[in-house]
């Protein structure tokens, strides 16, 4: 039998919004996202559809945990890429400390994004 999901979290950005924050805030970058992840979202011409996508991922993650913001900071939270492409979590810090009190041990998560919104899902699991 399966353990059943012990969280869920989803969260939409909107980008131009997030572009124009982005732009508005130099330093925001940096202080959302580790190195990995501006790396590779800055392999595109314009990284905010990536980084919007990551950013929504790290919200969905407080959700899944039951927090709000403020709980730990962004970079606790990295979204990386498998050799397949396909996204996974990893947490460090307090995002990890919060997610081990709360019997977290595996992540599902999944990015998508339309010409106007990024959106993550993700699902925190037991063993």
């Amino acid at each position: 039998m399966t353990a059943p999901a012990l969280g869920l979290g989803v969260d939409a950005v909107d980008l131009e919004r997030f572009r124009t924050s982005l732009a508005r805030t130099p330093g925001l970058v940096a202080r959302l996202f580790t190195d990995a992840e501006r790396a590779y979202a800055s392999r595109r011409r314009d990284p905010t559809e990536r980084l919007a996508a990551r950013f929504a991922a790290k919200e969905a993650v407080m959700k899944a945990l039951g927090v709000g913001l403020g709980a730990f900071p962004f970079r606790d939270v990295e979204v990386a890429r498998a050799d397949s492409g396909e996204p996974a979590l990893v947490l460090r810090g307090a995002a990890a400390e919060l997610a081990a009190a709360r019997g977290v041990q595996r992540w599902h998560v999944s990015l998508t994004h339309t010409a106007t919104t990024a959106i993550a899902v993700v699902l925190a699991l037991p063993e």
